[in-house]
This record gives C-alpha cells, structure tokens and sequence, in this order.
C-alpha cells in the first residue's frame, strides 16, 4: 500500500467500519485490536486507534493519551492471552524504510517465540 494522503480510507479505517472483516480480539471507544493476517511471530496482533493518524511522524501533543493507551491495551492482552510474564515485543513502524505498509498508526504485539536482537541483523545498513 502506498502512503495515503488525508481524507483516504486505509484498509484499517475499513475494519474499524466493518467494511472488510477481521479477527477483532479488543475494542473500546478509541482502539481496536485484531490478528495480523500474515503473521510474523505465534501471535501477531495489530492495536491500532480509531482516530486516523498517518505515521508516527503526524503524531501531536494532543495524541499523547490515545498513543499511551495503545500501549495499555497491548499490556491488557498480555495478560489475557498468558504471555505477559514470558515476554513479547511491541513495535510500530514508520514510512517505508521502518517497514510501514498500511498508513494508519498501529503496534505489532508479538509473542510465542523468543525475540532476537537487533532486528535484520543480516541487513545491509542503507546510506542515509
């Protein structure tokens, strides 16, 4: 998916509408919660706000509670889905280097394996 300009539904604008399905695991009033489709760990879980805001870059003063709370609700499944004491990743990616598809602020919360580091170690750095 390419970087969408405001006023553009994402594909996450339409599973908050229920335009397109997915396997929601977490509501509330400004997040939602459902697993990835193209997993990259046992569990993959994306926890993305139901305000549009494109990229971490856009994120303001005034989005400090809700980015906070994607945070609180990343810990809350932790513990419902037992793997809050094992441990688990939480990342959010920006733009395309970061690894960025879908242009709609989310967490990856990862779990069910143990985490390596750093990340694509086998990688290249790029010039920058």
């Amino acid at each position: 998916m390419t970087n969408e300009t405001a006023g553009n539904t994402t594909l996450f604008t339409k599973i908050i509408n229920r335009e397109i399905p997915a396997d929601i695991v977490y509501e509330d009033e400004h997040a939602l919660a459902f697993r990835d489709i193209n997993p990259q760990a046992p569990v993959h879980v994306l926890i993305i706000p139901k305000k549009p805001i494109a990229t971490i870059n856009d994120i303001t003063e005034d989005d400090r509670e809700l980015v906070g709370h994607l945070y609180v609700v990343a810990a809350k499944l932790a513990v419902q889905f037992g793997f809050a004491k094992a441990g688990y990743r939480v990342v959010m990616n920006c733009n395309e280097d970061g690894g960025q598809s879908v242009y709609h602020i989310h967490l990856h919360l990862l779990a069910g394996v143990t985490m390596g580091w750093p990340p694509f170690a086998n990688h290249q750095p790029k010039q920058v």
